[in-house]
């Protein structure tokens, strides 16, 4: 713990995460351990990740560029509901090849969050009013399981491949 210059006790930080446990006596010994801990990977810092995973603005782009894609997919005439996962791939495919940093965790949200949306809309709007919101009752949480988990596969794939082929495209012969 430190004395901060309203005379409080504070506590460090970095004395939490160290290996053993032990808090800083004074500031010179608690800048030295906290920098010390750091570079030694305490107990929990090494679980801990070192930055941000998830950018809100990252994946709000992600999904605006995974609807583009479910949707020009899905207008493709006579291949309908198939041409949505194409859509979907080649949205993620694209993100993967061009993105300098994977961002999985983004796409499969995204490709899940506007798949199963697309299914639940797609029934709604299939069908007269009244039998579709039978059948939404009925089976509403079987139809969006299936459009999530089929646009998590699909944007997890194309996001694959798209990181698989920047690789290949970028590494050093």
């Amino acid at each position: 713990m430190q004395r901060s210059k309203d005379g409080t006790e504070r506590v460090d930080p970095a004395s939490l995460l160290d290996e053993d446990g032990s808090g800083s006596g004074d500031v010179a010994s608690g800048v030295a351990e906290s920098d010390a801990a750091s570079t030694s990977g305490g107990r929990l810092r090494g679980r801990l990740p070192s930055g941000p995973t998830v950018s809100i603005r990252s994946f709000l782009v992600v999904l605006a560029l995974l609807l583009v894609g479910l949707f020009v997919g899905g207008s493709i005439p006579l291949v309908g509901a198939v041409g949505r996962f194409v859509g979907l791939f080649a949205a993620a495919f694209a993100i993967g090849l061009g993105g300098s940093r994977s961002r999985y965790l983004e796409v499969g949200l995204a490709g899940a969050l506007a798949s199963g949306a697309a299914f639940v809309l797609g029934t709604l709007t299939s069908v007269f009013a009244p039998i579709a919101v039978s059948v939404l009752a009925d089976y509403g949480l079987a139809i969006a399981g299936v459009g999530v988990v089929s646009g998590l596969v699909a944007s997890l794939a194309g996001h694959y491949f798209g990181r698989d082929l920047r690789d290949g495209l970028t590494r050093e012969i």
